[in-house]
């Protein structure tokens, strides 16, 4: 086998970490929101706003775990110890997360907002080690194209599960108290989480030595300016924040939409299952459409299907509320995006790994895709500051039925929003983005500049 490909096996374990950190983390980007609210009794406005101040922190930690992750020194690798970290520390937190509901008063309050963002904090130890692998493990981009399809088809599924089943998972586990259902849940997948990611840790190994590129740490300062060097970098994180956070408005508005704008809460797992198979659908024809189609014009369509998304519901707002069949195209065309998109960014951000370092002279995979893990969390943020904040200026009044002015708004947040954000997205990405195929020394006739080191940030593990 060439030292580029990537076994079978490799790509498997790999899939199965995905599996399980994504059950830790679709519960929060899918119902979190509705169980402060609902269950735990906070106020919307409340909950978007703790929900930005945890984005707030992360864009000054994931960038620094990045760079701990860099500087990292061990006969493990510099990946795998901070996977294993993070997942057992996050794990326990995720089960502390969902454990809100037996607070009360202001504890209730202090606990939710320390509770979330000790979360946020958690989930970077693991997750940014994690997606630095991928240029790691072959510097082959069609390898690292059939590479990305299993991570992706793996969490795919988790968030296909999460959403078609939570629901009915949790009332089953709670016997009717979802507060007790959500906590037992938690308790599971984090068992489940640290099975997949010992499962990650034993068997995918780092295979291009990137690190003996340079024996000099990286310092704050280096963060610093490798992200700001790197045009590319700062056009994808344009690019990516305003498709994710589309696709997380879109997600946290779902279960208000279905629940009160069209009165039917079993439209919720139904519309969750179609989108969900057509996500999994989306990154698994990735790399066939990356084949066949100039993929210049693959982030365009991710963006265009969530549109088309958006039209089909208000199409059946306005003709046929309820209508099943339009239902289940809505969740089809955005997932579908949302698919091929989640490949591809990965793919762009290894990318923009090879770019930086011909800007900057400095290799530093972990300090990129730190924003990888930041950009997601970033936009479930902002996209839960727009539900909670939207939901309060609507006039949103837990388990009641709701005003007509708050349904009309409700239908708005989910459909307009989502739909100006992904066209945002691709105008950004058609005008400014410019590694389509990849990165090639021969395009970039600058000489890049390059960061010395002079006072040396040492990590080991």
């Amino acid at each position: 086998m060439s030292s580029q490909s990537i076994s079978l096996k490799t790509k498997f374990s790999y899939g199965i970490g995905a599996l399980g950190k994504d059950f830790a983390c679709a519960p929060i980007y899918i119902f979190l929101m509705y169980y402060f609210t609902d269950i735990a009794g906070i106020s919307a406005a409340f909950v978007g706003t703790i929900f930005l101040a945890a984005r707030i922190i992360d864009a000054i930690t994931d960038p620094m775990m990045g760079m701990v992750v860099d500087n990292t020194r061990s006969r493990f690798g510099k990946f795998r110890p901070w996977i294993i970290i993070g997942t057992v520390i996050n794990a326990v937190v995720l089960i502390g997360l969902f454990s809100t509901h037996l607070f009360e008063g202001t504890a209730l309050y202090v606990y939710a907002a320390a509770a979330y963002i000790l979360w946020g904090l958690t989930y970077t130890i693991m997750d940014i080690p994690y997606w630095s692998m991928i240029p790691a493990l072959s510097s082959s981009r069609p390898e690292r194209e059939k590479l990305v399809v299993w991570p992706r088809l793996f969490a795919s599924l988790a968030w296909f599960i999460t959403g078609t089943y939570g629901l009915y998972i949790v009332t089953t586990l709670g016997d009717g108290n979802e507060g007790k259902g959500f906590q037992i849940a938690a308790i599971l997948i984090a068992i489940f989480f640290i099975f997949s990611a010992l499962i990650t840790a034993k068997n995918v190994k780092e295979h291009i030595n990137v690190s003996a590129q340079t024996t000099s740490k990286f310092t704050i300062k280096d963060v610093l300016k490798i992200i700001n060097c790197n045009d590319q970098l700062k056009v994808l994180i344009a690019t990516v924040l305003a498709f994710q956070m589309a696709n997380m408005l879109v997600g946290g508005f779902a279960i208000y939409y279905f629940t009160y704008a069209l009165g039917n809460k079993e439209l919720f797992p139904a519309y969750m299952m179609v989108a969900g198979i057509a996500e999994v659908v989306g990154v698994f024809l990735f790399p066939r459409l990356a084949n066949v189609i100039p993929r210049k014009l693959l982030w365009i369509i991710a963006c265009t299907m969530p549109i088309i998304s958006c039209a089909i519901l208000l199409g059946m707002n306005i003709f046929v509320p309820g209508n099943l069949l339009l239902i289940g195209l809505s969740g089809a065309a955005i997932k579908f995006g949302v698919g091929i998109a989640n490949a591809l960014q990965t793919v762009m951000l290894s990318d923009v790994v090879d770019y930086g370092e011909f800007k900057t002279g400095r290799r530093s995979e972990s300090i990129i895709f730190s924003i990888q893990t930041m950009l997601v969390k970033f936009a479930g943020a902002f996209g839960g500051f727009i539900v909670g904040v939207g939901l309060s200026l609507i006039g949103y009044q837990a388990n009641q039925a709701q005003a007509a002015d708050t349904l009309l708004g409700i239908q708005w947040l989910m459909i307009g929003l989502p739909a100006a954000l992904m066209l945002i997205s691709a105008i950004v990405y058609k005008r400014y983005y410019h590694l389509h195929d990849g990165f090639n020394p021969a395009d970039f006739k600058q000489s890049p500049p390059v960061i010395t080191n002079q006072k040396p940030f040492s990590t080991t593990v």
